[in-house]
């Protein structure tokens, strides 16, 4: 039998699955002698050790047995007090679901509520991986493209809304945005809950990206405007905030109705979250506070110094962050971002994404992680510089 005949035989959805073009210009450069890596969305900082240490302490204390499909009672009390502080009233500990990472957490929302031939509405540029999920299911995932001008990045609510037809199910709203960094307001966030209220739409909020805001302590949120009855699922996950990225712990936070629905899911696809893993993110949430606001810190010092080297050279168009840790910049003269990202690879020994690979809207733009010590930012910035002046 050939390749060709085994991919016949496969399902639709599986064997169109699209490759990710962020990971190919990752595996390009991969291992390259004094390659800056801004391609992918994680830090330079391990995992600290009192996270690391809780877990081994559980490890060697014996905790490798199957465990709580919903997560442990310990992780789901610390993840409402971690809730609690953030938004400042309580949480109920049922409300919260442990996942393997986010990705798992994005898969189990859309399971319960998006399948054949319905659709998704999902504002881009956006993480690949929001699309490639939707789709594997078997829906269909419904680009609004935000526009880009003078006030940087910005979603036409009527646009999203009257893209909404009668097979649309959820629509998934990611702020602070992953490229963009476009954060939406509360005022935002109330019309999108009021149109998703009077039209019975779920909301899928990917709200990773939170405690990565530079105009406060964290960024509106659905939890500041819903009510209990709404239909919202929130998705997140260990791996930003505690630089906990290949630890792939995450969370689904749903009305408690849903628990034992969620807790089948959970028990059908990976069957629990191994319980000393869990140990390390209860300890992350509730001692890890002091190292969020270090993390957020760099970030903004090192979006200072890019933006400004970038801004610099009149060849660069971007929208200052609001969050998150990107910047989502195009380059005067070069549409084709795919190829330019691997030039930048052999000639600035830099690594960054192409922004096609985040829908049609991010088509001629790159996105750049910053989240890195300064040191680093200055040299990526000094080489794109001279880059940008050849």
């Amino acid at each position: 039998m050939t390749s060709l005949s085994f991919l016949s035989t496969l399902r639709p959805e599986a064997r169109e699955a699209p490759e990710s073009g962020i990971v190919e210009v990752f595996n390009y450069g991969r291992g390259r002698q004094g390659l800056i890596p801004l391609w992918v969305g994680e830090g330079d900082l391990s995992t600290p050790s009192f996270i690391s240490e809780a877990a081994s302490a559980a490890l060697a204390a014996g905790e490798t047995f199957y465990t709580w499909q919903r997560g442990i009672p310990d992780l789901r009390a610390a993840l409402a007090r971690y809730h609690e502080r953030t938004f400042g009233r309580p949480f109920d500990v049922e409300r919260f679901y442990v996942t393997i990472g986010g990705m798992h957490a994005i898969q189990t929302a859309l399971r319960m509520i998006a399948g054949t031939g319905d659709e998704v509405i999902v504002p881009t540029p956006a993480w690949p991986n929001f699309a490639a999920a939707i789709e594997v299911g078997g829906a269909r995932t419904v680009e609004v493209p935000m526009g880009f001008g003078n006030r940087g990045w910005v979603l036409d609510l009527d646009r999203m809304f009257e893209a909404v037809t009668p097979r649309t199910r959820a629509l998934f709203i990611n702020s602070p945005s992953n490229p963009t960094g476009w954060t939406a307001t509360r005022d935002e966030l109330v019309a999108i809950l009021a149109f998703a209220r009077q039209n019975g739409l779920w909301i899928i909020a990917d709200e990773v990206y939170s405690r990565f805001f530079y105009e406060g302590i964290r960024a509106p949120s659905f939890y500041d405007i819903a009510e209990p009855e709404d239909r919202i699922l929130y998705v997140n996950t260990m791996s930003k905030n505690w630089a906990m990225t290949g630890w792939r712990v995450g969370w689904l936070s749903a009305p408690p109705e849903l628990g034992q629905v969620i807790e089948n899911l959970v028990q059908y696809s990976s069957s629990g979250v191994p319980q000393f893993l869990q140990r390390g993110a209860v300890t992350a949430l509730d001692e890890g506070d002091d190292f969020i606001a270090l993390q957020r810190g760099r970030a903004e010092a090192s979006r200072a110094v890019i933006c400004d080297a970038l801004a610099a050279t009149g060849r660069v168009r971007f929208a200052r962050p609001a969050g998150a840790f990107y910047l989502f910049f195009s380059v005067d003269g070069e549409p084709d971002t795919r190829r330019l990202g691997l030039r930048l690879v052999d000639e600035a020994n830099v690594g960054v994404a192409p922004g096609d690979a985040f829908g049609a809207a991010g088509k001629g733009f790159l996105r750049l992680c910053y989240l890195r010590k300064r040191e680093d930012i200055e040299v990526a910035a000094e080489r794109l510089v001279a880059w940008l002046k050849r």
